[in-house]
């Protein structure tokens, strides 16, 4: 996995995220330029995006939230999903997580999500599984489940809805980032607080994005 690490390393730089500046990511400036990298470098066409070189702006929300609001996860086993660049699981572990697993299905993000951790200094079990449709997981006593920026195709937000509805009948606590993406099941969420997440206009249609950190509430939510 070496050669991963320092392609990883090569396609980005180091530095603070926007609304977290305390923590600080491997990040591309050039979206198109390291896409088309990632697909010299695995030999093979029409992969999705690398996710996982940028800070999106529901996870940057969560990631703010998880800081501000360390009770949320402290002493607690997390689960991340769709986890990326690992920005939403490393704010877990500096919040003071027990333990913070996270996922993701892209080989590249998990070795992105190692070394972020490790330029902030924090333990993260990255694992690069599908887990989505996996019955055992969240196993029971995971005390929280995190998801951000991933309800924006409608299959995928049917398979999280069903992961992180799983999560939440075993007991663990479920929050979402997202700024409001077409199939995000607002009917089950709770808006806990929102954010203006600076310098989106690479990644989504505008610089600023409003966005907004929910609670998984089950079909007793309340509309928002």
């Amino acid at each position: 996995m070496a050669s991963s690490r320092e392609f990883v390393r090569a396609g980005t730089r180091l530095g603070p995220v926007a609304l977290v500046p305390e923590i600080r990511l491997y990040q591309a400036d050039d979206p198109v330029g390291l896409w088309q990298r990632v697909e010299v470098s695995t030999g093979r066409t029409g992969l999705d995006p690398p996710f996982w070189a940028f800070a999106w702006a529901g996870g940057q929300a969560l990631a703010r939230y998880l800081l501000d609001h360390p009770e949320t996860v402290r002493g607690r086993a997390v689960v991340d999903v769709a986890s990326g660049s690992g920005l939403v699981a490393i704010a877990a572990a500096r919040a003071g997580a027990a333990a913070v697993t996270a996922y993701d299905i892209d080989p590249f993000a998990a070795v992105a999500i190692e070394v972020n951790a490790a330029a902030n200094e924090v333990s993260i079990e990255a694992v690069c599984a599908d887990v989505l449709d996996r019955d055992e997981i969240p196993a029971a006593g995971t005390g929280a489940v995190l998801v951000a920026d991933a309800f924006y195709q409608r299959e995928l937000a049917a398979r999280v809805t069903a992961f992180a509805g799983r999560g939440r009948t075993r007991g663990a606590d479920v929050l979402v980032g997202d700024f409001g993406r077409a199939y995000l099941p607002r009917s089950l969420l709770t808006a806990l607080a929102s954010y203006d997440v600076p310098e989106q206009d690479v990644l989504e249609d505008r610089a600023v994005k409003r966005t907004t950190v929910w609670a998984w509430a089950g079909e007793e939510a309340r509309p928002s």
